[in-house]
C-alpha cells in the first residue's frame, strides 16, 4: 500500500507518516525502481498504534520506547509507559480542574462586589498557583523501585525503626476500619499490597496506587485481583466520589507540611459522600518530638497538627497510638 492509500485510510496526513518515518518509529521497504514506499500490514499496524498514543498524549521519544517493548513482546513494559501516561493525563486534568474552579471564584467575586476586585481575584491566583506548585513539586527521593525485592522482608525483620510494630499496625488499620464487604477501598502508596490483602479477606473490592512500578509489579504478583495504578498522594487518577474509605499506612510521612494538606484534599475528592479516611504512620507528640533517622526524606507529621486538618474540613477524629512514634487516625465526615 502507498503512502497516500495509508493516510486516507489512518486518517493522518503523509506529512505525519513521513515524520514518524524519519523519527525511526516505521520503516516501510522501498521499491528497487522507484524508491517508493511500500507499507505492508505490519507497518499499517504500527502506524495505527502510534497514532493511539498520540491521541493518548505520548511523547515522540515515549512512544519510540513503547514501540521497542512491543517488539520485544514485553507486555508489563508497555502497560507501564500506558500507566505512565494516565499518571501524567490526570495530573495535567487536576491542574486543569484547579484553574477552573479559580476562574469560577474570580467570576463569583466579581458578582458580587459589583466591581473589579482586584485584590481578592490576586488571592486566587496566588493561592491557585501555590497549590499547582505542590503539586508539581512530588519527586521520589527513596529509589522504591530498587529495594521492591526486599520491601516486605524489611518490613517483617523490622530491620528499620520506622517499621517497627508493623504487623501489628496493620491489623489495627483493619479493625479501625471495621470495612463491610463489598465496600470500594483506596490504599495510597500501597507498596506490595500488604494492608490492601488484608482488607480484601474481608471481602472489600481495594484499589492500590503508588508511585513506583516495582512496587506495583510485586503488588500484581501477590495479589492478581487487586486493580492498581501508578500515582501519588497529590495526583490521585481516579474521578471523584469512587471509594467507601481511603488508607495508607508507612507513607504520609513523605509529604511536606504543605503536601500533606494537598494530599488530604485528595483523598477527599475521590470519596464517595461521608467516606471515611484512615492514616497509620509515625507522627511527632510532644513527648516525642523527633523522627527516626533511618533514612532521608521524613518529614513526620505532628499528630495535633494532623487531627487539626481534619477538624477544620469537619471531621471527627479517633486516634490511636501504637507505639512511641507509630499512630493511627481515624476520620470521619460530621456531614
Amino acid at each position: 500500500m502507498r503512502i497516500k492509500e495509508v493516510a486516507e485510510k489512518l486518517g493522518i496526513s503523509t506529512r505525519a507518516i513521513r515524520f514518524y518515518e524519519q523519527k525511526g518509529l516505521v520503516v516501510p521497504e522501498k521499491q528497487d525502481i522507484n524508491q517508493y514506499r511500500e507499507f505492508k500490514d505490519h507497518d499499517i499496524w504500527r502506524l495505527q498504534t502510534i497514532v493511539a498514543l498520540r491521541e493518548a498524549g505520548m511523547s515522540v521519544a515515549d512512544i519510540k520506547v513503547a514501540l521497542e517493548k512491543i517488539d520485544s513482546k514485553d507486555k508489563k513494559e508497555i502497560q507501564y509507559y500506558l500507566e505512565l501516561q494516565r499518571s501524567v493525563m490526570f495530573s495535567k486534568w487536576l491542574e486543569i480542574k484547579q484553574m477552573i474552579e479559580t476562574t469560577d471564584n474570580m467570576i463569583q467575586s466579581l458578582k458580587e462586589e459589583h466591581v473589579l476586585p482586584l485584590d481578592d481575584i490576586y488571592q486566587l491566583a496566588k493561592g491557585s498557583k501555590r497549590l499547582r506548585e505542590h503539586r508539581n513539586s512530588w519527586k521520589d527521593l527513596w529509589a522504591f523501585d530498587e529495594v521492591a525485592t526486599v520491601h516486605d522482608e524489611r518490613v517483617t525483620n523490622g530491620d528499620l525503626s520506622k517499621y517497627k510494630d508493623y504487623d501489628k499496625a496493620l491489623q489495627l488499620t483493619v479493625d479501625c476500619l471495621s470495612p463491610r464487604t463489598g465496600e470500594k477501598g483506596l490504599d495510597i502508596g500501597t507498596g506490595t499490597g500488604n494492608l490492601a490483602g488484608r482488607l480484601m479477606e474481608k471481602g472489600v473490592d481495594m484499589t492500590g496506587v503508588d508511585q513506583s512500578k516495582e512496587m506495583l509489579r510485586h503488588c500484581a504478583e501477590k495479589f492478581p485481583e487487586m486493580e492498581t495504578k501508578l500515582g501519588n498522594f497529590l495526583a490521585l487518577p481516579y474521578l471523584e466520589s469512587k471509594f467507601d474509605f481511603v488508607v495508607s499506612s508507612f507513607a504520609f510521612h513523605h509529604l511536606t507540611d504543605d503536601q500533606k494538606v494537598l494530599a488530604i484534599h485528595e483523598m477527599r475528592r475521590v470519596l464517595k459522600p461521608h467516606g471515611r479516611i484512615c492514616i497509620t504512620d509515625l507522627m511527632l507528640t510532644a513527648n516525642h518530638p523527633s523522627a527516626p533517622n533511618d533514612e532521608e526524606g521524613l518529614y513526620c507529621a505532628s499528630l495535633s497538627t494532623v487531627l487539626a486538618l481534619f477538624e477544620d474540613l469537619d471531621y471527627v477524629t479517633k486516634h490511636q497510638q501504637i507505639n512511641e512514634q507509630l499512630h493511627i487516625v481515624y476520620a470521619v465526615p460530621i456531614r
